[in-house]
């Protein structure tokens, strides 16, 4: 039984090592409006039943949401997202997280926070096509 619980979590965290985690701790205490606001709709299974992490370890990354059932991770970009070189490090970033089988939906801080609506309807939509 205890080795099916690691390598679950081994599955869960691709590896990530102990100082991701420690990172994504104090991201998780300092998590912006966005995140925030977003959060607030994806704790506790509030959404369709699905069971979301915030400031999830995965290999060498931490992503803002992660559900490991629909193998989906969520990510808010801020304004320095809009930058040509970052638009290229997320690509890259998207690139690998797809290389271990996770899909990735990206939305601004603007977008969450102007148009949540929207945004959960988006994640709803992905979800129900993941089973």
């Amino acid at each position: 039984m205890v080795f099916r619980k690691r390598s679950v979590e081994r599955a869960m965290f691709y590896n990530a090592s102990p100082e991701i985690f420690k990172r994504a701790r104090v991201l998780r205490e300092n998590m912006t409006p966005a995140e925030n606001l977003l959060w607030s709709h994806l704790q506790k299974g509030r959404m369709m039943g699905y069971r979301f992490k915030s400031q999830h370890p995965i290999d060498k990354f931490i992503v803002d949401f992660y559900c490991h059932r629909a193998r989906l991770v969520i990510e808010i970009d801020g304004e320095v997202h809009q930058e040509e070189d970052q638009m290229e490090v997320d690509q890259g970033r998207t690139a690998e997280l797809e290389h271990y089988g996770l899909s990735v939906l990206r939305f601004t801080n603007k977008e969450i926070v102007e148009s949540i609506d929207d945004v959960l309807l988006e994640i709803k939509n992905k979800l129900l096509h993941t089973d």
